[in-house]
């Protein structure tokens, strides 16, 4: 360890002169991490909202780094021993005010030690006992919730494998209702269809039907077309029967003479 002096405490200290901020605010910080140990002191100073905290934290750094490499001492086993603030020599500016006066503007200094130390020996084996109960525990804790986590994990695949195979049955089930929805749509589409082709069919058919009929019996549809072809038929046997009289006329006329 250090050899330390008449007037000092015992211990590995880090120190920073002239840190610009007063040692009132510096001591407020300080007042938090004196007597706690290496680790708390850290925490306190990573969330402590003050400026001072990340001064003071660079130098409890050092101090550490200090035990470790000039009186190698492992971190673990150091705490806060002692930290003060000292007040440095103040900076004097001014400041223009009205009606041509000044107002002194006081930039305090100060000068910032912290200081680390050795726990005792009871201490530190009543820390390693405890932390050794405790990584007992948590090792007892951690096989009981790995066999927990292993077991819940088997049971958890199981209903993961349940549910697939649900979600693939009714999937397939959706899957052959939608293909016999889909088939009987077609076989309705495909009736639909023959009905339409076969409506044309019979109305060609009653068409042909139809104008055979006329053909074959002009008057039994049209009325007036059946009298005029009854007219032309007379018109027609009347004109063969003038014919065939003037034949015989013609004929006789020629045995008379």
């Amino acid at each position: 360890m250090t050899a330390a002096k008449t007037n000092e405490r015992p211990g590995t200290r880090a120190s920073h002169r002239h840190a610009r901020l007063s040692a009132y605010k510096a001591r407020v910080v300080l007042d938090l991490i004196r007597g706690t140990t290496i680790g708390e002191a850290d925490e306190i100073l990573a969330f402590c909202e003050r400026d001072a905290a990340d001064v003071i934290r660079k130098i409890l750094d050092s101090a550490i780094a200090n035990a470790e490499h000039n009186d190698e001492v492992p971190a673990d086993e150091l705490f806060v021993s002692a930290c003060y603030a000292d007040e440095g020599p103040t900076l004097k500016r001014w400041r223009p005010r009205a009606r041509g006066r000044a107002t002194r503007i006081r930039k305090r200094t100060t000068h910032i030690t912290v200081i680390v130390s050795r726990m005792p020996a009871d201490v530190l084996a009543r820390r390693r006992a405890v932390e050794e109960a405790a990584r007992e525990a948590r090792s007892g804790q951690g096989a009981a919730r790995s066999r927990g986590a292993a077991t819940d994990a088997a049971d958890a695949r199981s209903r993961r494998v349940a549910k697939s195979r649900q979600a693939k049955a009714e999937a397939a089930a959706a899957a052959e209702a939608e293909n016999e929805a889909d088939e009987a749509e077609l076989e309705a589409q495909a009736a639909e269809l023959e009905a339409d082709a076969a409506i044309p069919v019979a109305g060609e058919a009653e068409v042909e039907a139809t104008e055979l009929a006329e053909l074959e019996d002009p008057a039994s549809d049209d009325p007036a077309a059946g009298a005029a072809a009854a007219e032309d038929s007379a018109d027609e046997e009347a004109a063969t029967e003038a014919s065939a009289d003037g034949d015989t006329e013609t004929e006789t006329d020629e045995k008379d003479q």
